[in-house]
């Protein structure tokens, strides 16, 4: 067996493997949680160099794929907060988050147009760095602070982590077109980058919950389906989004498939840290859906040789 062929049977297994490692070394995260935003800011960089500025057209298919990360996360909150904050927040974020950055490497494992998802990643990153300091602010984790700091604080730190990729893959663009080009190539690095960054994140999840008193167990249980409802939710109203407007693959992983990286940190820095339950229990629930798909999708070409 040859190393392409060995490393395409693990890749769907790479990142059930990191976030089960992520839960038998968490005791060590706090020594490297802090690279955390920097994985981060270099996935978004490296998927946004793959589309190119002729690439970039909003199509109907994004602005419906938003409008449900938008209004969607924003009417379950509402209609969940009269039962609990944390689960309302914590089922929020799980459909606020933005796609996540490996999946145009997904999509395109998968048979889905990578350039239109690439394009939607985009514009859902971008209206989570604008709409965030301003949700999370009206959400007041800390009444303590005046609107106006609140919304400046959260503005300078997540604003940057995901305008900023975008703002120099277009410079590399102009002035380095043959790095940035060797940057495009490279959209695996972002699968395997992602894959670190899910140990890390959720290894400071469990932390968190390790930490936490039993009775705060059936309230993060809770969080946990909740999360694994909204979870098939979106990638099946992806999917049918998807359908109508042309790539159906498309459709289910970019309301599906989120940055539970982005949503995990988030979860933990602005909002009640228990909610980050939901985005973790997420992390397990997207990746058996895609584990799932990858494992059929290669079996099918398999009997196909």
């Amino acid at each position: 067996m040859n190393i392409a062929l060995l490393r395409q049977r693990i890749k769907p297994w790479i990142l059930p493997i990191a976030m089960v490692a992520g839960m038998l070394f968490h005791d060590f995260m706090e020594q490297i949680e802090f690279i955390a935003p920097y994985l981060i800011f270099i996935m978004l960089f490296i998927t946004f160099c793959r589309v190119k500025p002729h690439e970039f057209r909003v199509t109907a298919l994004s602005w419906s794929l938003l409008s449900v990360q938008i209004i969607g996360a924003l009417a379950l909150y509402f209609i969940i907060v009269p039962m609990s904050v944390d689960v309302a927040q914590g089922t929020f974020i799980c459909v606020f988050c933005p796609t996540a950055t490996a999946a145009p490497v997904i999509t395109g494992m998968l048979g889905g147009s990578v350039p239109r998802l690439a394009t939607f990643s985009i514009i859902s990153n971008i209206a989570v760095a604008l709409l965030a300091p301003v949700i999370f602010t009206l959400m007041g984790s800390d009444a303590g602070i005046p609107f106006s700091d609140a919304l400046l604080t959260i503005s300078a730190k997540v604003m940057p982590l995901i305008i900023l990729p975008l703002v120099l893959a277009l410079c590399l663009l102009k002035i380095l077109p043959k790095v940035h080009r060797a940057v495009a190539e490279k959209q695996a690095v972002s699968f395997y980058i992602w894959a670190v960054s899910l140990f890390i994140v959720v290894g400071r999840a469990v932390s968190f919950i390790m930490d936490e008193p039993t009775e705060a167990i059936p309230e993060m249980i809770i969080l946990a389906i909740f999360s694994g409802i909204v979870c098939c939710a979106q990638f099946w109203i992806g999917r049918k989004i998807g359908r109508r407007g042309g790539d159906k693959i498309a459709g289910a992983q970019g309301l599906g498939q989120k940055n539970t990286v982005l949503a995990i940190w988030m979860a933990l820095t602005y909002l009640h840290p228990v909610s980050s339950v939901a985005p973790a229990a997420y992390v397990a629930w997207q990746n058996t859906i895609n584990s799932t798909q990858l494992y059929f999708k290669m079996r099918r070409e398999n009997s196909g040789m």
